[in-house]
Parts: C-alpha cells; structure tokens; sequence
C-alpha cells in the first residue's frame, strides 16, 4: 500500500460524497490486499481498502432525501465490487449504507463500530439468542467479539462465557463476560463454567479453527453456532455462516447504544492514515483488544 492521489469518487443519485474523519481496520482489509477475497467480489485497481467509514457528508446525489452536507454519519460501506474503499480523505456511499453520528460518539468510535458491531449483532441475531440464553463467544476480547459480549446481553441473554487470553481476563469481566483460556483444556473449562450438563444455548466463532470443532461439542443444537469464518464448512456441519450485510436501522441502533453508554467500543490504536500499512501490520499480529482506526 502506498498513498497516492486519486480523482474524487463519482457521486451516485443515491449517494453521499462523505468527507472522511476516521476508518476502521479490520481483517478483511489486509485478506483483500493478500488477494484472498479476489474469487467472492470483482478488484480494480487501483484499489482503496476499507469497509468502515465516519465523517461529513459534503454533497448529496438528486434522489437522497434523508441527508444533506454537513451531516456527521458513520457506515459500513461495502459495494458490489473492491476498489474505492474507505481508506481515502472522501468516499462515495450509498445513502442505505449510513446511520446518523450522535454529537456525543467521537470520530475514532464512530469508525471503528459499523463492521464489528453489525457482525456481532447478525451474528448473534442469526444464533436466536434471546432472554435467558448462555452464549459463547470466541475471540471475546476482539474487534467483533467484545462488541458481541456487551450485544448478548442487550438482546437478553443471561449470562456470556467468552474465549480470550489470560491478559485479556480482566478486559471481559469489566464487560459482564466470564472468561476462559485458549487452549486444550478450553471444552473442560466451558462445561465447567456452565455447569448442567456443560452446554451452552449458542456459540459465535469468530476466529474458526479449533474454536469451531470446540463449538460442536459444547452447543446443544448445532443450528445455534455461528460462525463468520469458513462458510462451506460452517454449512457442511448444520451451523450457520453469516457475511454482514449493510443495514441503516441495525447501524443506527448501535451507535445510539453507544451514545447511551450501554455499548463500549475499545479503540486499541488509531495511526493517521498515511500509516494504513502499519495498522494493518498491527492487526496481523493477532493480538489486538478491541478495534484499530485510522484517522483522516
């Protein structure tokens, strides 16, 4: 990656030209740029990454009705093909794609949650839970699962076991999770935290691997495991894969969670946006709490 200039991006009849605050990381951004994404959506080049976006809207195309320039938004903004992403000073977004910014939430949240916290709720909307529910969540001290753990209880669930490293511990019981370790010993320690019968009501994996043959021993029924990570396999063995979606309603309803104090998003790092290489190295590394966002 490198910066370069660009001509501004073309404003669609149903678009916002958003003048660029702050962009999430997440890993898809650098599983593009590896090429991994290349056989699920068409690449141009030259490609800007990014998914999440938060900032000003500068312009409207004839046919938005709902926003006009000045506005402050925040979206997820994944189109049908890879290249004019969010990773720029402006981004052309379809107005379906955005939700409001509360004066309250600050840049560098804003962009961090629209990806992560809509993964965490369709991902948790897609495993039913609900009121009373115990849920599992891997990866719980990542970008989509500490969201995911605040999110769970939200909907009802009663009580929340999350997966993260033991420095992580601390981090998830300020959340109102119940951590455990990593590890071989992890289906031990779920079926003892649980107590019962040792199972749990729904799993989310947000990390694939081990996280999900562990998932298949520990829930009671298969079709409330959810995983964002290998969707044939998911499939294959009765779970459910979901790939987040855009969507206005479920965007606005975070970030008013947030402004309420009810949702805390963890903002690891933020670089400027000449330093997108270096946020994306850091991401790599696998050990990041919460999320990582360039600022523009």
């Amino acid at each position: 990656m490198s910066l370069q200039d660009l001509p501004d991006p073309i404003v669609g009849p149903d678009h916002l030209l958003v003048e660029v605050r702050a962009a999430g990381v997440n890993p898809v951004d650098y599983k593009i740029r590896q090429g991994y994404l290349q056989g699920a959506f068409p690449h141009h080049t030259p490609l800007i990454p990014g998914w999440d976006v938060a900032g000003v809207v500068l312009s409207t195309g004839t046919a938005v009705h709902d926003f006009k320039p000045g506005d402050e938004v925040l979206g997820y903004v994944r189109k049908d093909h890879v290249q004019n992403g969010a990773y720029a000073e402006l981004v052309s977004v379809p107005d379906r794609m955005v939700a409001r910014k509360p004066s309250t939430v600050d840049w560098e949240v804003a962009g961090a949650l629209p990806l992560a916290g809509l993964t965490a709720l369709q991902a948790l909307k897609a495993a039913g839970v609900s009121s009373g529910d115990t849920v599992l969540v891997h990866a719980a001290a990542g970008g989509v699962g500490h969201l995911a753990v605040q999110i769970a209880f939200q909907l009802g669930a009663a009580r929340v076991i999350g997966t993260a490293s033991p420095r992580n511990h601390d981090f998830l019981r300020a959340l109102g999770a119940e951590p455990v370790p990593y590890g071989d010993a992890l289906i031990d320690a779920v079926s003892e935290a649980v107590g019962g019968d040792g199972k749990v009501d729904a799993a989310l994996d947000f990390v694939g691997g081990p996280a999900f043959d562990d998932s298949l021993q520990l829930v009671r029924d298969r079709a409330r495991i959810v995983s964002i990570v290998d969707g044939g396999r998911t499939v294959e063995h009765g779970a459910k894969h979901v790939f987040v979606r855009a969507s206005s309603e479920q965007l606005q309803w975070l970030v008013d969670l947030v402004a309420a104090g009810s949702l805390k998003v963890e903002v690891q790092r933020s670089f400027p946006l000449e330093q997108a290489a270096d946020a994306q190295r850091l991401l790599e590394g696998g050990h990041v709490r919460g999320k990582v966002v360039l600022t523009v």
